[in-house]
């Protein structure tokens, strides 16, 4: 935020020579979507190359294919789907995708520090001026990212047709979810714009972020523990797959890729409603109805089909308690005194984080295979119900807990002075 408020240079503070030229605003966001974009990419094509050396050590084919099988994996992290001798695949793998938004907020986090110098400082933003600094960084971003989304896709398309429209869908909602807000925050701006906000507001995100968080954590363990308790079962489907060193080393990167798909299928069986692994099958706690399932080691991690135990019907109190701590260890940082301050940060920042949870479920399904395996993921409406449900009442008990704790434990002015 001080970058927006840079001191003029006086006649003993002026350096000698001419004034450097900045960068404009647009080619500095094109630079960096371009830079983001290929970054990953030329990751991606390195993966495919080793991949594919190791498959065969080279026996078939040529360095080519195990790029294009890289750049094929680098559009399906963006939702790309693939087209196998007919068949939709269109399950994201959000391992990859992580991997990529992560590298999106890194750069335009750099981005937003390149930009800081250029538009109207803070004092000029307070006045009123108009500040499209942040909207022309995000919107070039996006054009460079979406260039090279665009060339990737014309290149690797053949006997297994990626689409175009997915991949830029996704695109944008990188710039948006992710690129917008770190541009802002490199740049100054958000802490700006944020000083407008009623603070309610600004604690009710951090705590919605702080129970999104912790529940991801909490389904992740969860995850762990089930795969770790059948990890025979799990070691039995690798072994009837008789693959070598080298492909078993890419059988184990490619459920890698998948893992954070498991685990918000986890949270989803946590919130009760559960996930599907096929057409007609249902995983939750309450019933566990499967058929066949394809040699995927990860998916040992299912519950056995048929009758559940009857403790199994308990995890539905998970959700809660998760928010409700969560929630409070937000206020702890943040302190209120005032009730209403307090009820509306918890229930409101978890009513938020079950719309998140809801919408990182339903990008976490789609189509895995032929027939019945065209549906496998979430139920998306019950799932945004339940987590909206558990979370708000969940935050709600949270905030008003440490609310009464704060209240108790508060030292009265007058004798904080004495």
């Amino acid at each position: 935020m001080t970058s927006l408020l840079p001191a003029r240079p006086t006649g003993r503070t002026r350096p000698p020579g001419p004034t450097p030229r900045r960068r404009p605003v647009a080619v500095l966001g094109m630079l960096a979507g371009l830079a983001a974009a290929g970054s990953t990419l030329l990751v991606c094509l390195a993966v495919g190359v080793v991949g594919w050396f190791l498959s065969d050590a080279g026996v078939h084919g040529a360095p080519r294919d195990g790029m294009r099988a890289g750049a094929l994996g680098w559009l399906a992290a963006h939702g790309s789907g693939l087209v196998v001798r007919g068949v939709a695949v269109d399950l994201v793998p959000l391992g990859l995708t992580a991997i990529c938004a992560w590298v999106v907020w890194r750069t335009a986090l750099r981005l937003g520090e390149a930009v800081s110098a250029h538009g109207p400082d803070a004092h000029r933003i307070a006045d009123g001026e108009r500040d499209w600094t942040v909207p022309a960084a995000v919107s070039t971003y996006f054009a460079g990212y979406a260039v090279v989304a665009v060339v990737t896709s014309s290149l690797a398309g053949g006997e297994v047709a990626p689409s175009v429209t997915p991949v830029l869908g996704w695109t944008l909602l990188l710039t948006v979810c992710l690129a917008a807000p770190a541009v802002a925050i490199g740049s100054g701006r958000a802490a700006i714009w944020a000083s407008y906000l009623p603070p309610v507001l600004r604690y009710g995100v951090r705590t919605a972020l702080g129970v999104l968080g912790t529940f991801l954590v909490v389904s992740a363990v969860v995850l762990a523990v089930a795969f770790v308790v059948d990890l025979a079962a799990a070691l039995n489907m690798a072994s009837r797959l008789h693959t070598g060193a080298g492909e078993a080393t890419l059988l184990g990167l490619v459920n890698g890729a998948f893992v954070p798909n498991a685990t918000l299928f986890s949270g989803s069986y946590l919130l009760g409603p559960g996930f599907e692994v096929g057409a007609h099958t249902l995983v939750s706690p309450g019933a566990v109805v499967l058929g066949p399932l394809p040699l995927f080691p990860l998916l040992a991690a299912l519950p056995a089909a048929g009758a559940v135990p009857a403790w199994t019907g308990a995890v539905v109190v998970v959700p809660p308690l998760v928010a409700a701590l969560a929630t409070a260890r937000v206020q702890r940082r943040f302190p209120t005194l005032r009730w209403d301050e307090g009820a509306m940060r918890g229930c409101g920042g978890g009513i938020i984080a079950g719309f998140m949870f809801a919408l990182l479920a339903a990008l976490s399904g789609g189509a895995a295979g032929p027939g019945r395996m065209r549906f496998v993921g979430p139920f998306g409406f019950d799932v945004l119900v339940h987590a909206v449900t558990a979370f708000g009442i969940g935050g709600l008990l949270g905030g008003l807990a440490m609310t009464w704790w704060q209240r108790r434990t508060s030292i009265p002015v007058d004798d904080a002075e004495a």
